[in-house]
């Protein structure tokens, strides 16, 4: 679960499974992280090592400045997310 940025709403959610589709390096590119999300991803696909299944999260932001309060728009997707995600683990 991470913040993405792709023109899309604020508050979008968007969901994929990595293991079989290629994570657009731009997605992630709100990271604070040195070597980002899509990067990782795509060096374990390279590698042979993701997993049979490996899905993602983006809530899509829109202002990312250090510091600033999260939007209700985000804030509400960050409790959808949450959901699904521990519907998800309890049904595995």
């Amino acid at each position: 679960i991470d913040a993405v940025s792709s023109g899309a709403s604020s508050g979008s959610i968007h969901r994929m499974d990595a293991s079989r589709e290629v994570v657009p390096s731009k997605f992630f590119s709100c990271s604070t992280h040195d070597f980002g999300v899509a990067e990782a991803i795509e060096m374990g696909r390279a590698l042979g090592q993701l997993p049979r299944e490996l899905l993602l999260f983006g809530i899509e932001g829109n202002n990312f400045q250090p510091g600033e309060k999260m939007s209700d728009e985000v804030e509400r997707a960050m409790e959808l997310v949450a959901e699904e995600v521990l519907q998800l683990v309890s049904s595995s």
